[in-house]
């Protein structure tokens, strides 16, 4: 983005100079041009310099096996504010464990997280609410022909990034959002695996639907497989889950809360009913793929 993109439309055509060395500019970036920045048609203008950024929003690609490094760090988005994590109700069923490891990420970078429910008119919300009850998470509920007032509410004068693995109906939500962005979909085959329509990351202006106001920016990402969390400390991790933080209180020294610990005080924090037991096992099954074990229920196939 411009530095001054509050105040321009125009779409510039730029390249990265070379005196920027080996600095990756990313989406949400807001950077300086200098050179032909009218947008006319064969213009090119020239990124001279990257603004410091507010937030960085990270994932480690641990589901990539095209390089030898294997679980890379890499930057999903720079300076958003807002993480909207799109989650189907039905076909394909939610997966919290997905939704956990994009809070931990969010509250990682300091940006807010909103929980969009898609497919309502299939299943009820009750469930996922019900998991999440402890955190007061904002959320919106999403069917084919609803109205999206209440969703434009949360992303008027936001940077929001938007994640969700391939079915969730993403590309759809945001083709509503923006008619002309044009975001590739598809469909779920009978076994439950996406097909991956979106292949990068793109930042759209909303449209304007009332004179007062700065309607926002969404940033729709392809569809992710995995969210890694090895970037993210093992301290951090926990900040994920709010409800479990306090019952950690009267843990030994340097006790890592996983079941191989066995005076770990948050055992008895959920048999004392101060806890969901699923959030303590999706904690535990993050904190053992954070070090590098996977688990199936985590990740899209």
């Amino acid at each position: 983005m411009r530095e001054d993109a509050d105040s321009q439309d125009e779409l510039i055509t730029a390249m990265r100079a070379r005196e920027l060395g080996r600095k990756s500019v990313v989406v949400g970036d807001r950077v300086a041009l200098v050179g032909d920045t009218t947008g006319a048609p064969g213009a090119l203008a020239r990124i001279v310099r990257i603004s410091e950024r507010t937030s960085v929003l990270r994932r480690t690609a641990d589901d990539d096996d095209t390089t030898p490094e294997g679980r890379l760090e890499r930057v999903v988005v720079a300076n958003a504010d807002q993480l909207v994590i799109v989650s189907a109700l039905a076909d394909p069923p939610p997966r919290t464990g997905f939704i956990d490891r994009c809070l931990v990420a969010a509250y990682d970078a300091g940006i807010e997280p909103l929980l969009c429910l898609t497919k309502a008119d299939l299943a009820g919300p009750a469930q996922v609410l019900d998991y999440y009850a402890e955190l007061d998470l904002p959320y919106v509920l999403v069917q084919p022909e609803s109205d999206l007032a209440e969703l434009r509410e949360h992303l008027a004068d936001r940077i929001s990034v938007m994640v969700g693995h391939s079915g969730v109906g993403k590309s759809t939500l945001v083709n509503r959002l923006v008619p002309d962005a044009l975001r590739a979909t598809g469909v779920v085959s009978a076994i439950g695996k996406g097909r991956h329509t979106s292949t990068s990351a793109v930042a759209l202006r909303l449209p304007r639907v009332q004179k007062k106001g700065d309607p926002g920016w969404i940033v729709d990402t392809p569809g992710i497989r995995s969210f890694g969390l090895a970037h993210v400390s093992a301290d951090s991790l926990l900040h994920g889950f709010p409800d479990l933080v306090e019952g950690t209180v009267d843990c030994p020294p340097n006790c890592g809360h996983t079941t191989a610990d066995a005076n770990c005080a948050l055992d008895a924090w959920v048999a004392a009913g101060k806890a969901d037991p699923r959030r303590l096992a999706s904690y535990r099954r993050l904190l053992s793929s954070r070090a590098g074990d996977l688990d199936p229920r985590d990740h899209i196939e």
